[in-house]
């Protein structure tokens, strides 16, 4: 890494997101807690680091080819990180979309001359008309497509065993107790589990999951519930998917729409922090695991977090008292 972070190119600048200790939206926690700012990578999210690992390895195999199309299904943060490598390499990009997503990504995405397939965010995952499913039927009809499917392929977990996991090792000096992060296709949780592990086992990692999700009967009990419907954009998921690689998990918390969102807007007026509901979400996990790791080590533990999103993204809904109030998320 280049102290004078000089790039010839904006995906150059991927990675090497800050570390900050968090102050005030931890008071009275017994524990030193850290956040990785992935909304500081250029197209404001983690998941410039998969757009950039998936591309740049499709091209290089001879999977996706110049003047290629990607198509991927995306909450928008993985649509914006590939409509920027897209950009980059001269390609095209079509990205199926839930109309549920919030205004702020949906302009950015036509701004940035994605072609975007909206889908009904409500239907079934079975459903041929559903968000994945579309998704393989746009591949099928498009000449030259390439479908990185980020909820399956495990190049999505590699890409932050590459980097993030190491980034944050490095940044810690190798003194970490705890990773909690919120959990939505699992790539990032599960490679940086996968590091952090390797270099210490005693790493805990804590998930996150979002209630209606069907991950947290399948990890705490082996089993498939009815997914039910929720507003946090990037968490969770209507069945179990390729990526998570829930052996290396040491727990799972389950958190509401209503304290995701809470949490994110404590970030902001404690911290200046701002950003999206899954963010709020992980701050909750640690406000969740704290006592419990001071009590199992014995002393102050050292906890990671990471922050995905700006809030940037969600002025039209979590920023929103109105739209708030409107989905019952907001008491006077």
């Amino acid at each position: 890494m280049s102290d004078l972070r000089v790039f010839d190119r904006l995906s150059d600048a991927v990675g090497w997101t800050p570390l900050v200790r968090l102050g005030g939206s931890v008071e009275g926690l017994d524990c030193e807690v850290f956040a990785k700012l992935e909304f500081m990578n250029p197209m404001g999210s983690v998941k410039d680091r998969i757009a950039r690992y998936m591309i740049e390895t499709a091209l290089e195999r001879g999977e996706l080819r110049p003047g290629g199309t990607v198509v991927e299904a995306s909450s928008g943060s993985t649509a914006m990180g590939l409509a920027m490598m897209a950009a980059e390499y001269g390609l095209k990009a079509k990205m199926v979309v839930r109309r549920q997503a919030s205004k702020e990504k949906l302009d950015c995405l036509r701004a940035l001359g994605v072609e975007l397939v909206l889908v009904d965010g409500t239907l079934p995952p079975e459903h041929p008309e559903s968000y994945n499913r579309k998704a393989l039927q746009v591949v099928a009809q498009t000449p030259g497509a390439y479908y990185p499917d980020q909820h399956n392929n495990r190049a999505n977990n590699e890409a932050h065993y590459r980097t993030t996991g190491p980034e944050i090792w490095r940044q810690m000096d190798g003194r970490i107790d705890a990773f909690v992060a919120s959990m939505g296709t699992g790539g990032t949780i599960s490679g940086v589990a996968r590091y952090l592990k390797e270099q210490d086992p005693a790493v805990r990692v804590i998930a996150v999951d979002i209630e209606g999700s069907v991950y947290t009967d399948f990890f705490k009990h082996d089993r498939m519930v009815k997914p039910a419907p929720y507003r946090v954009e990037g968490m969770g998921d209507e069945e179990i998917i390729g990526c998570p690689e829930f052996e290396l998990l040491d727990d799972m918390v389950q958190i509401s729409d209503r304290e995701a969102f809470a949490y994110a807007r404590r970030l902001a007026r404690r911290e200046a922090i701002f950003v999206g509901g899954s963010s709020g979400a992980a701050l909750w996990g640690v406000h969740q695991v704290a006592s419990r790791l001071r009590h199992e080590l014995g002393r102050t533990p050292r906890i990671v977090t990471l922050f995905a999103d700006s809030g940037g993204r969600y002025l039209s809904t979590i920023y929103n008292d109105e739209w708030m109030r409107e989905q019952g998320l907001l008491e006077d």
